[in-house]
């Protein structure tokens, strides 16, 4: 009998989310405030803050699987994240979503 393990497919968030005027700070403090909590969230494979020239933020995300994102998502950091957020920004975030279709490094060989 031949068994299978199939790896699971990492998955990237990426975006951009801009600050209402004079929320930049604000908005920075909340994002930061993501970064080193998220990345010891199990299947946290990167998590990355970055300030554009604009004042846009961008943040990008790779996990292990859509499973771990999933419960990331549901944590109490991210729900409060989800609520303090929209009082800082100037419409809504440009999200996006992905499975990887490139080998991810810590998991090839």
């Amino acid at each position: 009998m031949t068994t299978t393990t199939t790896e699971p497919t990492p998955v990237s968030l990426y975006g951009f989310l801009t600050p209402r005027p004079g929320h930049a700070d604000d908005l920075r403090a909340l994002l930061l405030a993501l970064v080193e909590p998220s990345r010891n969230h199990e299947g946290s494979l990167q998590y990355h803050l970055h300030e554009q020239e604009d004042g846009r933020f961008f943040l990008y995300e790779v996990w292990r699987s859509k499973e771990d994102l999933d419960r990331h998502n549901a944590t109490p950091l991210l729900r409060a994240f989800m609520q303090a957020a929209p009082g800082h920004l100037e419409g809504a975030p440009e999200g996006y979503f992905g499975a990887m279709v490139s080998t991810y490094p810590a998991a090839a060989g």
